[in-house]
């Protein structure tokens, strides 16, 4: 019985022992374990926490699902204060407090070491043992890096986090605790008989037991306990937690960027869900930063109240940019992963699983490259002093492995060989979804662009989808080598390695990280400038004409000029802070790596480790140096990815005003009825159309003149759908045009507009863009109605000829006659005409009109909607309209208009004086011409070499006199 009782209080001890040496060599480990998962779930909670979120009601480009949108809280609405305003004396004392602790752990190792140290090296193991190493050393670092955060060069506020670690290290203080006490007092109560000491025997070197490792364990538990409750009173936590404002937030609320870039509120872009054929205002006409807003209404509803919140659609790079944690770039970038997934390609899907594979298969060699080291070290010791044969095996087994280690080696390459299709499909898939993407954008956001702003966020689709490659197959395979290999060092030579490896791997990349962020900003400015040269060119070249009208070239070589430097400035204070880093980088792994080796030698001296050991543990930390290596400069690869795909990202989020109602119909057999029936529309600074009523029949031509800014444009533009209107309804054939597709209703319609955009292709090429199975002959016809091919003809290409840029190498009637053609061969039902012949001159115009319109060639069973100027170009138009800041105030045909006497007849009447006059003045300069050649045949030979030089203005005949109708005035001569 008394046997039993032994044996079972032995079991009992032995258990609490075990129990007790693992709670301390696991106590660093646990305790960065729940740093990182604290970390991670604070920062989604505080980025989720301050707002509001709404689902979107559309998809993105090409169908793929966009994130919800996520909305900062407004000033005036109160939140949970999560870090609290402390007191100076509070946060000292929380300073203090994790000082203690660290000093505790100090005072702990320097009573270990000094025990030691006065005892041999063969008694040095009856004072400590590898667990207690670890606690002391791990307790040193853990803490230190606490007390850092709050009272290092950029201290932080004591918050939530700390709040956290205090309690999960309490917890865990309290745990050795009482696992010290039972331990202690079973081999108390063993020692008992011997006498009261509190010293081990060399036999039963089990735990510390001495006095001062009980004290520093309660001094601990002690500061720790005074840090929660002084925390959880100053922030109310034992109660409720307070509602409150705080200035951070007011900060926030006042300043221009309220929200992370990868919200579109970050850029004053309100994120618009769609508005499903939703009544839609246009542009203002001024705005900060020159951006154009749109006010947005309910889906297919009218606005019958007040003005809704505008929405902006401008693309303009921000002043500046808000910072952002990883998991608000982490929530905005997982928008790209469908359109990088090959979801609809089952070989890529395969090629990527096989690539995976190949990702596990190099951390297995990695692993094994530093025990076949070993092994080929002791085959070699063992053949160098016994005089055995050559260790071919070992020798091959380790060249094997090592021509599967790296990137560039047999493993590395067939990964990436295998992976050259997906990235090939996951670029042109994200590429091309950007680029649709900004064609089905509304017209508000194209009149506000900056083309060189949009180019440069296209041309980010790559940084994104190298961004997403190397997070996948270079970031999360080196983080699984760190872990390995603290795994490794832990399996192969104690928890003391594995513990020097941990703080090395944490404490360069807490390092990196940290330097890194704060040069974040730097970063930005770097890429913003870039931007900004790539936008100052852009804008420069594509205005080339402007710029040699005004002899701007010195002004803009300097602007270009200051632009480079800008970007370079920015650049060498990123490259400078780069190699800052770096330095820094490398101190840290070469310190670590000291310590690690001191170790190792010192093992070798005593006995306890063999030269092929620490060569293994020389080589795992050489090549533990290249993922470490890696990480400092991938970071800064992604976060370069990062901020370069941010514009790429707030692209994607900005969604279209006008979109279609889902099953509508499309428009089919249009017959061209247009019907206006008391349509409002306002953009978002001032009103544009009211009550406008009127209807235009298949067949016929509807002109609409009037002052500029009256309306007439915004007409337009509603009935191509760029706008819908606020109230009232636009039909077509009777049916309003919401009730059918955008697409449909833009089909039936062909627009000539006063400004024609030419492709930089040939005449045929622009001709057929408007119809690309249409023949040659019908093409050849359509420029004969224009009157533009016997011109085209002339051309020593003919229409193989290139237009240029914008089409800038034709004149502005060419353009307009080409731009009239390619209306024609579209074969629309509806054609509107935006001062389509402006460009012309009078014979040519005539010609046009003669052929179009009174021959009905381009009209005939189509309904024509005409905005002119000149009057004379609309006399033959069966319904003419008059617009007065945006009202219908005269209708009717010309004869009608001119017989009212009101607003047209003035117009008439001004246009016809001025018309006369110009005959007037061109006939004057014709008799002049005729003066100057008959005065020039009249001279004789001698007049030739008289002192002023040949002819001179002076001998001519003084041209007489010329009255204008209305006005007296002299010609000169030219």
């Amino acid at each position: 019985m008394d046997r039993a009782v032994d044996w079972g209080q032995t079991a009992f001890s032995a258990v609490t022992v075990a129990f007790f040496l693992e709670a301390q060599v696991l106590y660093p480990f646990l305790l960065l374990l729940s740093f990182g998962v604290v970390f991670a779930v604070h920062s989604v909670y505080a980025s989720q926490h301050q707002e509001d979120v709404e689902q979107p009601k559309v998809t993105g480009p090409g169908g793929k699902p966009l994130p919800v949108t996520r909305i900062k809280v407004e000033r005036s609405r109160a939140r949970v204060s999560t870090i609290h305003d402390f007191s100076h004396n509070s946060s000292v004392y929380f300073k203090t407090g994790t000082a203690i602790i660290v000093l505790t752990f100090m005072v702990h190792g320097l009573h270990v070491l000094r025990q030691c140290m006065q005892a041999s090296w063969a008694d040095a193991e009856r004072f400590t043992n590898d667990e207690l190493n670890v606690y002391i050393l791990g307790g040193i670092f853990y803490w230190g890096y606490i007390g850092f955060s709050l009272a290092g060069p950029k201290p932080d506020t004591p918050n939530p986090i700390h709040f956290s670690v205090w309690c999960i290290g309490l917890a865990y203080e309290l745990v050795i605790l009482l696992a010290f006490s039972l331990v202690f007092q079973g081999l108390f109560n063993d020692l008992e008989s011997e006498g009261p000491t509190m010293e081990l025997r060399p036999t039963q070197q089990t735990v510390p037991g001495d006095a001062m490792y009980l004290a520093l364990l309660v001094v601990r538990i002690c500061a720790l306990l005074g840090m929660v409750g002084l925390y959880s009173c100053l922030n109310g936590i034992i109660n409720i937690p307070r509602w409150c404002p705080t200035d951070m937030e007011s900060q926030l609320s006042q300043s221009d960027e309220t929200t992370p870039l990868l919200n579109t509120h970050a850029t004053g872009h309100e994120h618009n869900s769609g508005y499903v054929n939703g009544s839609t205002t246009g542009s203002p006409v001024s705005h900060r930063n020159r951006r154009r807003t749109s006010d947005v209404r309910r889906a297919n509803g009218t606005s019958k109240g007040s003005r809704q919140k505008q929405t902006e659609f401008a693309f303009y790079r921000p002043d500046k940019l808000p910072h952002r944690s990883w998991w608000e770039y982490i929530r905005g970038y997982h928008v790209f992963f469908p359109y990088l997934w090959p979801a609809k390609e089952p070989r890529l899907q395969m090629l990527v699983c096989v690539c995976f594979l190949l990702v596990i298969l190099q951390r297995v060699v990695n692993v094994m490259v530093p025990i076949g080291m070993g092994l080929l070290v002791n085959a070699l010791a063992e053949a160098h002093v016994h005089g055995g044969p050559m260790p071919w095996k070992e020798l091959l087994f380790f060249l094997t492995l090592k021509l599967m280690q790296g990137p560039s080696a047999i493993l590395g390459s067939a990964r990436s060989m295998l992976w050259i299709p997906v990235t090939q499909h996951s670029y042109i898939s994200l590429q091309t979804a950007a680029f649709e993407h900004v064609h089905s954008l509304s017209l508000d956001f194209h009149l506000g662009k900056r083309t060189g702003e949009l180019l440069s966020a296209l041309n980010k689709g790559g940084s994104v989808n190298q961004f997403l490659e190397q997070t996948t197959f270079q970031v999360a395979p080196t983080l699984m080598d760190l872990f390995i290999a603290i795994g490794f060092f832990w399996i192969k030579f104690g928890p003391v390695y594995a513990l020097c490896a941990t703080i090395i791997t944490f404490s360069y990349l807490v390092l990196t990280i940290r330097m890194a962020s704060t040069r974040a900003d730097q970063r930005r400015d770097m890429v913003n400038a870039d931007r900004e040269e790539e936008a100052v060119k852009n804008d420069s070249i594509t205005a080339y004409e402007t710029v040699k009208y005004f002899n701007a070239e010195a002004f803009e070589f300097k602007r270009y000029r200051g632009a480079i430097e800008t970007f370079q400035n920015a650049e060498a204070r990123v490259t400078a802070g780069m190699n800052m880093m770096n330095m820094w980088q490398t101190v840290v792994f070469i310190c670590g790596m000291l310590v690690v080796m001191t170790i190792a030698a010192y093992e070798v001296v005593i006995g306890s480790r063999d030269i092929a050991q620490f060569i293994m543990v020389m080589t795992y930390l050489t090549q533990l140096q290249g993922p470490l290596n890696f990480f400092g400069s991938f970071y800064r690869t992604v976060q370069q990815a990062m901020i370069s795909g941010e514009r790429l990202l707030e692209l994607f989020k900005i969604q279209p005003n006008m979109v279609d109602k889902p099953g509508v119909p499309a428009l089919e057999n249009c017959k061209g009825y247009i019907q206006w029936r008391k349509v409002d529309f306002d953009y978002a600074n001032s009103p544009a159309l009211r009550d406008l009523s009127f209807e235009c029949k298949p067949g016929t031509t509807t002109a609409f003149v009037g002052e500029s800014g009256g309306g007439k444009s915004t007409i337009f533009r509603m009935m191509f759908r760029y706008y819908n209107c606020m109230s009232g309804n636009i039909e077509i054939d009777g049916r309003d045009v919401k009730e059918f597709t955008i697409d449909s209703v833009r089909r039936a319609i062909g627009v000539v507009p006063q400004d024609t955009m030419l492709f930089n292709e040939t005449i045929e090429w622009n001709l057929k863009y408007a119809n690309q199975d249409c023949t040659d002959e019908e093409m050849y016809e359509a420029c004969r109605a224009a009157s533009i091919h016997d011109r085209i003809m002339s051309f020593p290409e003919g229409y193989n000829t290139k237009v240029g840029e914008r089409g800038m190498r034709l004149s502005g009637g060419e353009k307009q006659r080409i731009s009239i053609a390619r209306t024609i061969l579209k074969k629309p039902k509806i054609i509107l005409l935006d001062e389509a012949t402006s460009a012309l001159d009078s014979e040519t115009e005539q010609q046009i009109q003669a052929k179009l319109f009174q021959n009905k060639e381009l009209g005939a069973d189509k309904t024509l909607m005409i905005i002119a100027h000149r009057l004379s170009t609309i006399t033959h138009a069966e319904q003419i309209l008059v617009l007065h800041r945006g009202r219908i105030v005269e209708r009717g045909t010309h004869a009608e208009l001119i017989g009212k006497k009101g607003r047209y007849h003035s117009m008439w009447e001004k246009q016809a004086k001025a018309e006369e006059m110009a005959r007037a003045a061109a006939h004057a300069k014709e008799q002049a011409r005729k003066a100057l050649k008959e005065a020039r045949l009249s001279k004789d030979s001698s007049d030739e070499h008289s002192d002023d030089g040949g002819d001179s203005v002076h001998t001519l005949p003084i041209t007489p006199a010329v009255e204008l109708p209305g006005l007296s005035m002299t010609t000169p001569p030219p």
